[in-house]
């Protein structure tokens, strides 16, 4: 866990310098054709940033955890209009929960981070499920920043 801690930390101070450096209208372009613009990109991890707190949350304090609501990616970045947000408004806030986030499995108990969670057709221990959570950011943050 200790590595990954560092990892995540490491992406965060050395992505968000980047995305700051990311200009408006740039970011409000989609990255290919038909796809989402960098703007709907870090919504969505913003998205992924709340929900995956919760989860790791709730698995540490409750022992496991099994079910979660469905996230329809699609309709919740419509939904909060991530194109229309300013860009470094969108930088901070990302970077901000990350911190947190990290901040949170710091903290989590060893002992936690065997316990299963059940979410989205996934099961996996808590401390799996921390992983894939930043595989998932590093796989978003190459959309955006190549």
């Amino acid at each position: 866990m200790d590595d990954l801690l560092a990892r995540f930390l490491t992406l965060i101070e050395t992505s968000q310098a980047r995305l700051a450096a990311t200009g408006e209208d740039a970011a409000a372009r989609p990255v290919k054709p038909g796809a989402w613009s960098r703007k709907q990109i870090l919504g969505h991890l913003v998205d992924s940033a709340s929900n995956n707190h919760q989860r790791f949350v709730r698995c540490a304090l409750n022992g496991g955890l099994t079910g979660w609501p469905d996230y329809d990616q699609n309709r919740w970045v419509e939904l909060q209009n991530y194109q229309d947000a300013p860009w470094a408004a969108l930088v901070e806030f990302w970077a901000g929960y990350n911190r947190l986030l990290h901040h949170v499995l710091r903290h989590i108990p060893k002992e936690a981070l065997a316990f299963r969670c059940h979410v989205e057709g996934s099961d996996k221990p808590l401390g799996e499920a921390a992983g894939s959570y930043l595989e998932h950011l590093e796989h978003h943050l190459r959309q955006i920043l190549g």
